[in-house]
């Protein structure tokens, strides 16, 4: 771990914590955003690690669960050094929108440039000033609006390192995830950061399952680093990961009945929901395409043909999956919220 470590020319010693703004665009109002970065650095060397939330700025599970990371007593054990990154994308959390005002995705503006977009300049000084300066990386996700998702990690999990971290997070589902370019993964990767991606809940909304797990999971790969002691008591539940997944698409446009929700096991074939018209005639059944667990799926009961409707993850064992999954749910228990 280097002696000298700063951030928009902030200097952070170590054992010290610092609250810093990192400065990005000033707005049209001649008004200076800054990001927020929260930065604690441990008395005994180890990894640099930054956990980041609402790149897109109205997936909000992340911001609660960085504010509930960053509190924990045991962060008074550190090793190396934490950056964590509650707002990214300012501009959008203001806006509850996932873009930025230029409406482009912030998620594929990387690697950005100091000359370039609104977009390209906020994802330059991200990259430069806080991805660049570390060895691993968190990006904490939520589906989009109206969408929920299963708790999960997505991640390059080829790679052997990678994929450790990914199962050490503690979470049933890994899902393994080619990098996109532009996003925030391709460009970490291409400075030899490893990075998870952690998807759980529904834009604009706290889940307190996903949080929990959230909090639990970050916890548990800084474990996995060497930047926590080991915790005893019963270890990590044992992930499954998936190569395939598919979207279910509604056939005709109309009010949904659900049938199945997220986190169930399903079979080909299978009646997902059902699609009536505004007089309550039948139109429509949605089946399920093949055996899975549905680790997202649409909560709004308007649909239009074509629109996804249902995610579904393809395994070998789906029953196991599911056991995994309500262990993980009778393990986050109310205590281990603070």
């Amino acid at each position: 771990m280097q002696e000298e470590f700063s951030i928009a020319g902030v200097s952070v010693a170590r054992g010290e914590s610092r609250r810093i703004e990192l400065p990005v665009v000033h707005l049209y109002t001649d008004t200076e955003m800054a990001i927020p970065v929260y930065v604690q650095r441990g008395r005994k060397p180890g990894p640099t690690l930054f956990v980041s939330a609402a790149i897109h700025g109205d997936e909000l599970n992340g911001v609660e669960i960085i504010s509930r990371l960053i509190n924990r007593r045991s962060l008074k054990s550190l090793r190396g050094t934490l950056i964590a990154v509650p707002v990214v994308n300012v501009y959008g959390v203001l806006n509850q929108s996932r873009y930025l005002p230029d409406r482009r995705d912030l998620n594929r503006a990387f690697p950005g440039s100091a000359k370039g977009s609104l977009a390209a300049r906020m994802a330059h000084v991200f990259l430069n000033e806080i991805v660049s300066k570390c060895d691993y990386g968190i990006d904490l996700h939520t589906g989009a609006i109206h969408r929920s998702n299963l708790p999960q990690i997505r991640a390059n999990l080829d790679d052997a390192e990678t994929r450790k971290m990914a199962a050490a997070f503690g979470v049933p589902v890994l899902m393994n995830s080619t990098l996109r370019d532009g996003s925030l993964r391709q460009a970490a990767a291409d400075l030899g950061v490893r990075i998870l991606l952690y998807e759980a809940g529904e834009a604009l909304r706290f889940d307190e399952f996903c949080i929990r797990a959230g909090v639990k999971g970050v916890q548990n790969v800084m474990r996995h680093l060497g930047m926590l002691p080991p915790k005893g008591g019963r270890g990590n539940i044992e992930p499954f990961i998936a190569r395939q997944s598919g979207w279910v698409r509604a056939g005709s446009s109309g009010i949904v009945n659900h049938k199945r929700q997220l986190g169930d096991h399903v079979r080909k074939g299978e009646v997902l929901a059902n699609i009536s018209d505004l007089y309550g005639n039948h139109l429509d059944s949605v089946l399920c395409n093949a055996d899975g667990i549905i680790v997202g799926k649409q909560n709004i009961p308007l649909i239009q043909e074509g629109e996804a409707m249902y995610h579904i993850a393809f395994f070998h064992e789906p029953h196991e999956v599911l056991e995994n999954i309500e262990l993980l749910q009778d393990s986050l228990l109310p205590d281990e919220m603070f």
